[in-house]
């Protein structure tokens, strides 16, 4: 079983974050410069919150506030969820369904390692997959080598 520290060595190092007090706009404007969905937010080196688009679409477009003079910390989501570089793929998996969410940070005695998502997730289960069926079609063929 894949661990999440070996999904993470797959993976840029780079994590972006914004902090509480930065407007949603900026936020916004960042996740659109690196093409992403979320942001750790950040505050003395410590995970605080999660800002997603989703919280952007339910907290603030649907509430009327404007994203110029909104803070993040006003609409990000608090309470965040995160795994451990011990967890495995199927774990997160399984939180990230249970949980209904598609990001998950890894943090290990209080840093913050990375981030996993979804599709990291869905990546490494079929590439895990299909390294099962060759090996299988190897064994029925008579092409496995010990």
């Amino acid at each position: 079983m894949v661990t999440v520290r070996q999904l993470l060595q797959t993976k840029s190092d780079e994590i972006w974050s914004v902090a509480p007090q930065d407007s949603v706009f900026n936020a916004l404007q960042l996740m659109a410069d690196r093409n992403i969905g979320v942001l750790l937010v950040i505050e003395g080196g410590k995970l605080v919150g999660i800002f997603s688009e989703r919280d952007y679409a339910r907290k603030v477009i649907l509430l009327g506030k404007a994203s110029k003079a909104t803070l993040v910390s006003e609409v990000m989501t608090a309470s965040v969820l995160y795994v451990t570089p011990g967890m495995t793929i199927e774990e997160c998996m399984a939180l990230m369904t249970a949980k209904h969410v598609r990001h998950l940070p890894v943090i290990e005695n209080e840093n913050i390692l990375g981030i996993v998502t979804i599709g990291d997730v869905v990546k490494m289960v079929i590439s895990e997959q299909k390294f099962t069926i060759q090996q299988l079609e190897n064994y029925i063929t008579g092409r496995y080598v010990s």
